[in-house]
């Protein structure tokens, strides 16, 4: 079992940046591929980023690219999301999730533990 908690979430201006933290215990938190999701008012669940467990391996979606910046702390069990240029249409509950797969994945089902999630709001 493996229990994740966000952190970092809240209120920017459009152009600010957060830093989300999620930190896990449990079991080896080295293992698992880790990802982020966010689900906006009235909208599904969506991919954003993941990491492999080494840390060497990323995956982004179309819309954060080159904006987000997801990395890996082995040491301390903890997976950031770095969010840059935030948009009002980033405004979501950012979730981390972890997963048993071998590789990435960009599939909310594939994912086996997540975290509660965190309020980002993102004012115009």
């Amino acid at each position: 079992q493996v229990q994740l908690v966000e952190s970092g979430g809240g209120l920017v201006q459009a152009g600010g940046s957060l830093r989300l933290s999620c930190a896990t215990s449990g079991r080896t938190f080295s293992s698992y591929v880790m990802g982020w999701f966010r689900q906006a008012p009235g909208k599904e669940r969506e991919f954003v980023a993941a990491i492999s467990w080494t840390g060497r391996s990323f995956d982004y979606a179309n819309s954060v690219r080159g904006r987000f910046t997801i990395s890996r702390d082995n040491a301390k069990n903890t997976v950031y999301l770095q969010m840059n240029s935030l948009k009002p249409e980033d405004t979501a509950v950012y979730s981390c999730a972890a997963t048993e797969r071998v590789v990435g994945t960009r599939a909310p089902n594939d994912y086996n533990y997540w975290g509660q999630g965190t309020q980002v709001t993102v004012s115009s």
